[in-house]
């Protein structure tokens, strides 16, 4: 059986901004940027340090977001598949960039 947030995502299926995303460059680093929307995440993939991007990866953190305030299990699969590849710098920004855009557009395709 699928599941209605497999399908429609948490924050899409309420329009509605969800629990923001605090982006850090280290433990107790706020980077001064958050994202509480999907639209929010990927811009501020495109704007935050790399540093931080490689630091929550590293972690995890990305997925854990993806996967208990999104709801979205491909997102978070996705997301899995990119820290399985060990990519860094300006490499994970754009495949990051790419793969959240992606999944936005796939979320907002009206039949």
């Amino acid at each position: 059986m699928i599941s209605l947030h497999s399908v429609f995502p948490m924050s899409l299926e309420k329009s509605k901004q969800v629990a923001p995303f605090h982006f850090y460059v280290s433990i107790g680093k706020y980077a001064g940027l958050s994202a509480a929307s999907y639209e929010d995440f990927v811009k501020m993939i495109t704007q935050v340090k790399v540093e931080s991007l490689n630091f929550h990866l590293e972690r995890g953190d990305f997925e854990k977001w993806a996967t208990d305030v999104l709801k979205d299990k491909k997102l978070t699969e996705e997301i899995a598949k990119i820290r399985n590849r060990k990519l860094q710098g300006q490499t994970l920004r754009n495949c990051l960039h790419k793969t959240v855009s992606n999944r936005l557009k796939e979320l907002t395709i009206t039949p």
